[in-house]
């Protein structure tokens, strides 16, 4: 049997694409080692990021104005949600697609020659089975390199009575996790799960090298004892590392592998989520504009990889400090081309004369 689209890999990209595609009547395919696997991540969006579709009951937590430290605090005047990972995959529906347990060995291309000619796309399975498709759609994700910056975290669950902080903490770059100096900083984000939870994360926004899990550790638990708060030992534990790069905008991948991961942050499901219904239908997200967005925030991850670890405070004071509409510009506008140029010429022109000539360095490298 045919179907309309097949989805390889059934992480938050694939199973929503997959989910889109059903609701709009078409049949699928979803090829996935591990289909049913329960996500243990922690997500995250910006609430104006969500399409419509996206029911309330997967939010565990909407943050009116999340706080950032830099050299000061900062509120955030954009609502940020905290997704219930369990509700969100359920409500990513898959009922009537069909799930193949299985890896993906091999996608081919429409072939009108040879002895197995197929005029469609198709997926050949480990087993050489070959599976056609009307389109196929690669969301597997990245594999790790160390040619690739990646994004690293540590964190630890804990009941919210220990949380005597009244912000929500997007991010957190003061000096008290007992890192030197000059070594690569990494930033504190402390954010609700549940009325009675919440997540106390060390992250590493990106590095090439990223820091270890373990150096991550020993900073969150250096900042927790700063702060007053002991941990018991048996608290729920969340370790993060992914390629904040390597995807390439094109048509037939989607998700981390299409490119929606932001260089500079590493977010992606949201992108994902909006985006789906466009794949879905086969339409092209990758616009002149979306792919000049795509370039620009490439030379935005760049530039953060080339500044000294002591100035990034300093860098996102500056970005922080920018009307939210231009904030929300380079963060989300993935094919807002105008606002995206504007943000990055307003930080750019807020930042030390120092820092501009590091950054124009990196640029022109």
């Amino acid at each position: 049997m045919t179907s309309d689209l097949i989805v390889c890999g059934a992480g938050p990209a694939g199973r929503a694409l997959a989910h889109r595609a059903l609701a709009q009547g078409q049949s699928v395919t979803v090829i996935d080692p591990r289909p049913g696997h329960r996500w243990t991540a922690t997500y995250a969006a910006w609430a104006d990021e969500l399409p419509e579709w996206v029911p309330s009951r997967t939010f565990a937590a909407v943050v009116e104005r999340p706080a950032v430290w830099t050299t000061r605090r900062i509120e955030v005047e954009r609502e940020y949600v905290v997704f219930d990972t369990a509700a969100l995959q359920d409500s990513l529906d898959l009922t009537g697609a069909t799930i193949i347990t299985d890896r993906v060995a091999e996608i081919v291309p429409p072939s009108r020659s040879g002895p197995h000619a197929l005029d469609m796309p198709s997926v050949r399975l480990p087993s050489g089975a070959v599976l056609p498709g009307g389109r196929v759609v690669d969301a597997r994700g990245i594999p790790r390199s160390p040619a690739l910056a990646e994004q690293t975290a540590y964190g630890v669950v804990i009941d919210s009575e220990q949380w005597a902080e009244p912000d929500t903490l997007f991010m957190d770059w003061r000096a008290d996790n007992g890192a030197d100096p000059g070594e690569p900083r990494s930033f504190f984000y402390a954010i609700p799960l549940s009325a009675n939870t919440i997540l106390l994360e060390e992250t590493c926004l990106a590095g090439r090298p990223a820091l270890e899990s373990h150096t991550l550790e020993d900073r969150l638990m250096h900042r927790l004892r700063s702060r007053g708060i002991t941990l018991t030992g048996t608290e729920r534990v969340e370790r993060v590392r992914f390629p904040v790069e390597g995807g390439r905008p094109r048509a037939g991948f989607f998700g981390a592998a299409g490119a929606l991961t932001h260089p500079a942050t590493g977010y992606s499901v949201a992108a994902a989520l909006r985006t789906a219904d466009g794949v879905a239908l086969g339409d092209s997200i990758w616009t002149p504009a979306a792919r000049t967005v795509n370039r620009l925030r490439q030379t935005g991850l760049r530039a953060l990889l080339t500044l000294p670890p002591q100035d990034l405070p300093l860098f996102f004071d500056a970005f922080f400090a920018l009307p939210v509409a231009r904030q929300r510009a380079y963060l989300s506008g993935r094919d807002d081309l105008p606002g995206t140029a504007a943000a990055m010429s307003a930080l750019f022109a807020a930042l030390p004369w120092r820092l501009r000539r590091k950054l124009a360095a990196a640029i022109v490298r």
